[in-house]
């Protein structure tokens, strides 16, 4: 049991630490509210980060917002349950016909890990401090 924790727990902190890298290079990383940036600046991801339903937010304004940054690419990291599935799939198509790259794969590989177990991203440190616990470590 524990050697299966600790992989999904090396999978987890690999996948954050791209992330970060990422992040770092420049790629803008959009996510639903301010508590969900705050998770990501605790777990060491720096660089641009986009809320996406901050201060009564339109949707509008998060595309403008994104446009306006001049970039190819944003990494779409919104929750993972039905509003943020939505929200994800939307942005998706709006900013593909702005010629910008949603780029999927973080959401993907962290909804295959953690789907289940958690429901959005402001929740992931507490994850994988409840995930260290569980291993022993």
């Amino acid at each position: 049991m524990s050697s299966s924790l600790q992989r999904k727990n090396e999978r987890l902190l690999e996948l954050l630490d791209k992330l970060a890298t990422e992040a770092a290079k420049g790629t803008p990383i959009v996510v639903e509210g301010q508590k969900d940036v705050n998770a990501l600046r605790q777990l060491n991801v720096e660089g641009k980060i986009v809320s996406s339903k901050t201060s009564g937010k339109s949707f509008l304004d998060t595309l403008i917002e994104i446009e306006q940054l001049k970039v190819r690419e944003v990494i779409l990291l919104l929750d993972f349950d039905r509003r943020g599935v939505e929200l994800t799939h939307r942005l998706k198509q709006h900013l593909e016909k702005t010629e910008i790259k949603p780029n999927l794969i973080f959401w993907n590989q962290l909804y295959s890990l953690v789907g289940r177990d958690l429901k959005d991203i402001e929740g992931l440190p507490a994850y994988l401090e409840t995930l260290k616990k569980r291993i022993g470590d």
